[in-house]
């Protein structure tokens, strides 16, 4: 039973209990009237307090299903910047190993070519070497042109002291 009826029954009751009490004929319709007024008075204090008991559940229920969805709602949110942050440090991973893999092909680029530079250099060196000792086996022209005799004359070497009689050769 609900408490609606209850009090409407209640409050007929106490009228009825009331309007038995009274003493008299002038008084027992004043007394009725009064009673029919009260009982009305008590009908609707018990309806609006009917109502307002409805009210306060139905805010409770309504406060409940709001609070239900800003947790869902702080839980959407919740997944999503839990997902942007994984993205962004996924991506920042990435360029990470994609900094760290270039400057290891520098490296590897940079090795290579200093690599090709001592070469080059050892070959310069060698080369050089060789040239150096190919050049002290030969003698240059300006060696072999020390070595021969100044004379023009063909024979022996002549002295600058002694006459000599002249060639059949020289003769003609």
């Amino acid at each position: 039973m609900s408490s609606a009826p209850l009090a409407c029954v209640l409050a007929v009751v106490v009228g009825v209990a009331v309007a038995g009490c009274a003493t008299g004929a002038g008084s027992n319709a004043k007394s009725g009237e009064l009673s029919a007024a009260a009982i009305e008075r008590k009908e609707e204090a018990a309806q609006s307090q009917a109502e307002a008991a409805e009210t306060a559940k139905d805010h409770e229920l309504l406060l409940a299903i709001e609070a239900k969805k800003r947790e869902e709602v702080a839980s959407e949110n919740a997944q999503r910047t839990e997902a942007l942050a994984a993205a962004r440090a996924k991506r920042k991973e990435q360029a990470a190993a994609k900094k760290a893999q270039k400057r290891e092909e520098e490296a590897e680029a940079n090795a290579k070519k200093r690599e090709r530079t001592l070469e080059a250099e050892a070959r310069k060196k060698r080369e050089a070497s060789a040239k150096r000792k190919h050049t002290a086996k030969t003698p240059t022209t300006t060696d072999a042109v020390q070595s021969t005799p100044s004379s023009t004359t063909e024979g022996p070497p002549v002295s600058t002291t002694q006459a000599q009689p002249p060639t059949a050769a020289a003769k003609e």
